[in-house]
């Protein structure tokens, strides 16, 4: 499997950082033993030049292939790391080639650490000082193996909320299903009511009707009886 373009541009930017930081190393030595550094110091010039050209291309493929998706956040910030460590390296190396700061031997034992391994053939670089314990150790083939496998457990978790919305889409239409028939038979039902209450009225007004009727007839029963009674009082002889 081929290496990522980009890593392989950071690889040969920390190469050219190992360069330069022992170029640096040799100028100074120079100077201290009387010699010319007059060449090595055009070389430097240059040198320094282009790592910062380098490093503006390392971003500049960073940005693309974060905003194209091309790999995934944890990446892109491990790689925006090891940009942040390159820049902090341009100035070190800027301001000792200028003579603000002096070289240290922790930081040539370092680089000529750093350097060994590239000589090597090998893929390591001495600023690798923030991978993530995920990737620590990993080649560039596993780590996009793994990339690959948290694509795919994403994928799979966005296929079971699909389903898991799809079936409340379901259940949510058949209980608008239900409610719709049940307003059906709440109609019907206020319809029966409003029918049951119009009869109930009407035989009110019957039954009312009645009972008028029967007390005038009672009445008149009974006038007819006084008048019954008073012709035979009348009548009867004394």
């Amino acid at each position: 499997m081929s290496q990522d373009a980009w890593l392989q541009n950071y690889d040969a930017t920390c190469r050219l950082a190992q360069e330069i930081a022992e170029n640096i190393h040799e100028r100074n030595r120079q100077q201290r033993t009387g010699g010319n550094p007059a060449k090595i110091n055009m070389t430097l010039r240059a040198s320094l030049q282009k790592l910062k050209q380098n490093i503006a291309q390392l971003k500049e493929g960073l940005l693309r292939a974060s905003s194209s998706r091309r790999i995934m956040q944890p990446e892109a910030d491990r790689r925006q790391n090891l940009i942040d460590d390159l820049l902090t390296r341009e100035k070190q190396l800027n301001a000792t080639f200028k003579g603000d700061i002096t070289e240290s031997e922790p930081s040539r034992s370092t680089l000529m650490a750093g350097g060994a391994g590239a000589s090597g053939g090998t893929s390591a670089n001495p600023w690798l000082i923030n991978e993530s314990e995920e990737t620590k150790g990993l080649t560039f083939g596993e780590i996009k193996q793994q990339q690959q496998r948290v694509i795919e457990a994403q994928d799979a978790g966005l296929d079971a909320l699909a389903a898991v919305i799809s079936r409340q889409k379901i259940m949510g239409q058949e209980i608008g299903n239900e409610l719709d028939e049940q307003n059906e038979i709440i109609d019907d039902l206020a319809h029966l009511v409003d029918t049951t209450d119009n009869r109930i009225r009407n035989e009110t007004r019957r039954v009312k009707l009645v009972e008028t009727k029967s007390a005038s007839c009672g009445m008149l029963v009974v006038i007819v009886l006084l008048l019954i009674a008073i012709i035979v009082i009348a009548a009867w002889p004394v």
